[in-house]
């Protein structure tokens, strides 16, 4: 029989990444292809030009099938921006014969679902805290615990129905269907996370260039999620403005002597580029750079602090931040974050990958590969490509139902 194939496609404010991956054994996953395109058409996550949008999904997936030879039909799909939401609520099930199965925690979860959310929005997951039976709470997994009363404490995101419906569009209109929408932080856990950190408390911190992307585990779990419309195109955008570039230059500055503390670049350091209205490069102390990205940086951390106080979780994170993205490459910025935000922080990137890795073992591509990951612990939804080589998943039913249940140690959709 052969093995199964996942599809994850991230669709970022300045890139889209489509990643097709055979799963070989229970825990790993072999990349066949890769296909990296430019974003056209999006902006801080969200859609603001369909057709363009859609275009870059399509050239994505296509340099993708063309590496690895296969043609796909469905996908997991990244979502972020500032439309995304989240609450959490308890759930309430009677126990049925005295003993919890799996139609009970399913129940619970069902009912954990019943919260007032406005009509414009949808669910996009809801993820277990902890279940209670009885009035005892802590409990990790329920099933074969006698009792008559399960709680489960959930965590519910949702995003604006518009904004999901508008990226699934841009993925329909490439000719892929989306097998399910994951936010991009809980995909980047999948690839940067130990099982410690898990444990202990620890805060995920997705930087990309639209958007910054904050996940909250503690006791294993996701406690808080959100999403911050700041990223590494509003450090461009200063640089752009402060030195009078064009974005396109003020992006190369950035990425070639930018760094985000000024007090750790030497006076004498200078680097030349045209300015606008200059007719030939002048001299720039890079210091003056590293100033303006310093300024915009500490701000956007303490933007980051404040959503972590305002969650009321910022006692319980002896682990930290691990911070990931493409913004994440900036010299400077793991001591800038820990002094802002007075927590230890560490660099992450994908690590112990196997087949076309050349350019994924960079923190930018966390999220990419976190979809397949995603998919891997929910691979028995994916049947091995058959006709060609074409991308089959299952349908709705009982089986998809039992896996669900199976997968809520993780995340039910």
């Amino acid at each position: 029989m052969e093995e199964p194939i996942v599809v994850g496609i991230d669709i970022g404010t300045t890139k889209v990444c489509t990643l097709i991956g055979r799963i070989e054994g229970d825990h790993g996953i072999r990349i066949l292809g890769v296909g990296i395109e430019p974003s056209a058409g999006i902006k801080k996550g969200t859609i603001i030009d369909l057709a363009a949008a859609s275009q870059s999904v399509a050239r994505s997936v296509e340099k993708a099938q063309r590496s690895c030879g296969l043609e796909v039909s469905e996908a997991f799909v990244s979502l972020a921006g500032s439309q995304v939401a989240s609450v959490n609520n308890r759930g309430v099930a009677a126990v049925t014969g005295g003993v919890i199965d799996i139609n009970d925690m399913h129940r619970a979860l069902e009912a954990a679902q019943a919260v007032n959310i406005p009509h414009n929005r949808e669910i996009l997951h809801v993820i277990q805290r902890g279940f209670i039976v009885d009035g005892q709470d802590g409990i990790r997994s329920p099933i074969g615990m006698h009792g008559y009363r399960l709680e489960v404490e959930a965590h519910i995101i949702t995003a604006a129905e518009s904004a999901v419906e508008n990226i699934r569009q841009a993925v329909e209109g490439a000719g892929i269907q989306v097998s399910q929408f994951i936010l991009n932080p809980l995909a980047s856990a999948e690839v940067v996370l130990s099982e410690t950190e898990r444990n202990m408390g620890v805060i995920v911190c997705d930087i990309g260039g639209g958007t910054t992307d904050l996940a909250i585990y503690i006791d294993g779990d996701v406690w808080h999620t959100m999403v911050l419309a700041v990223g590494g195109n509003h450090i461009t955008s200063d640089i752009a403005h402060g030195l009078r570039l064009p974005i396109d230059e003020a992006e190369k500055v950035k990425k070639q002597y930018g760094h985000a503390i000024k007090a750790e670049v030497g006076e004498d350091e200078s680097f030349r580029v045209r300015s606008f209205g200059d007719d030939q490069a002048t001299q720039i102390p890079r210091r003056d750079l590293s100033h303006v990205i310093e300024a915009r940086t500490e701000e956007i951390f303490e933007l980051i602090l404040d959503e972590i106080k305002r969650s009321g979780y910022d006692g319980l994170l002896p682990a930290g931040m691990v911070l990931t993205g493409g913004s994440s490459l900036l010299p400077g910025i793991r001591p800038l974050a820990s002094k802002v935000l007075g927590l230890p922080v560490r660099l992450a990137r994908p690590e112990n990958l196997v087949g076309l890795v050349d350019q994924l073992n960079s923190p930018a591509y966390a999220t990419s590969v976190g979809l397949l990951y995603f998919a891997l612990a929910m691979n028995e939804s994916a049947m091995p490509a058959r006709g060609g080589g074409r991308f089959v998943s299952k349908g709705s039913g009982p089986d998809w139902l039992g896996k669900i249940v199976e997968f809520l140690k993780k995340i039910s959709p």
